[in-house]
């Protein structure tokens, strides 16, 4: 068998692998923070006069939370590489709801200069910032490409441009009466590890290795931000969700297991709508809980009820928590202050 297609199997193998281990993942699930099973929009308190900005927000999951947002009445930034997605987004959302106060602003989180660009305009114009989603990703490109600053792609989009953001942002969110910060991880950060001798795997570039460690850096920062808010006074409540295999333009024109699985075994994909869950109970229910993680609870968490999902032992390394942070300050050239302005 020709090299690519091992990888390519390899890749899918990986993945089939995944929704087993997830199944046994260490838990960090506590009784606090557990949400109905059956929250869905209907019990999304309103949110009126609330701002958020939801990266990737012209498809899949980031698109259905600001739908719901924008519906519910917040003020909603989509934040994303493409204009014309970003307006076909807007135009969709105003069909379903009229008034809704959505706009977008281009920015491309695979360069630090236009992350530093965007929180500029964001920190002149909002008044605050009650909400930051960190939604958008890319998964398991073929071939080892890297970001405009050298980083291999996935870790610089997924992780790292949201770490910059975050840091950039923290001043709109402490205007905030109670901002939260909502970081997307995957099932896949069960199957993931801090390569710390090599994290832009210059060495051997694995797509699903590389994908995987980059949302277990998602939810490692997600726990981590939580943990240096409550010692630094920051005042943020910061929560992980995953949307369990959810149909999105990640998965549409992927190959591999998922492309397989997309055409013959569509019972395993939910709807984005239902993906999207997690993501707006952390955002907007009452009952969410700073540094928790939440997700579907059946199947092996690849859809199902809402509930706290598994946090994988990795994840809760607090040493390697703390390495990660020192080292993606250092990277990005992002310092988050020391105590609350």
């Amino acid at each position: 068998m020709a090299r690519p297609a091992l990888r390519r199997w390899r890749t899918a193998l990986a993945s089939v692998g995944l929704l087993a281990i997830s199944a046994c993942s260490t838990s960090g699930a506590v009784a606090n923070g557990q949400p109905k099973p059956d929250w869905s929009l209907a019990d999304m308190p309103s949110q009126q006069g609330r701002v958020f900005v939801v990266t990737g927000g012209t498809s899949g999951i980031g698109y259905e939370s600001a739908k719901a947002l924008a519906a519910a009445g917040a003020q909603v930034v989509i934040a994303a590489r493409n204009p014309e997605r970003g307006q076909e987004a807007i135009a969709n959302i105003r069909k379903e709801t009229p008034n809704a106060q959505v706009q977008f602003e281009a920015f491309d989180l695979a360069d630090l200069a236009s992350v530093r660009a965007l929180s500029e305009r964001l920190n002149a114009t909002l008044p605050r910032l009650d909400g930051l989603i960190n939604n958008a990703g890319i998964m398991e490109p073929p071939k080892r490409i890297t970001s405009a600053d050298g980083f291999e792609m996935q870790f610089a989009v997924n992780y790292l441009g949201h770490f910059a953001l975050t840091a950039e942002l923290l001043p709109l969110l402490q205007k905030a009466a109670a901002p939260r910060v909502v970081t997307l991880s995957s099932i896949a950060a069960s199957r993931g590890g801090i390569q710390f001798d090599d994290l832009q795997y210059t060495q051997a570039y694995d797509p699903f290795a590389a994908y995987a460690q980059s949302k277990l850096a998602c939810l490692m920062f997600a726990l981590e931000l939580q943990r240096q808010s409550d010692a630094a006074g920051w005042g943020i409540q910061s929560i992980a969700s995953h949307p369990g295999v959810s149909r999105t333009d990640l998965l549409v024109n992927h190959g591999g297991l998922a492309g397989f699985t997309r055409r013959h075994l569509p019972f395993l994909y939910q709807p984005s709508a239902n993906g999207a869950l997690p993501t707006l109970f952390a955002a907007t229910a009452a009952d969410a809980r700073g540094g928790a993680y939440y997700g579907p609870t059946g199947l092996m968490e690849t859809r199902g009820d809402l509930g706290l999902a598994k946090v994988p032992e990795a994840a809760s390394d607090a040493q390697a928590q703390a390495r990660l942070w020192t080292l993606s300050e250092a990277l990005s050239r992002t310092r988050y202050p020391s105590t609350a302005n």
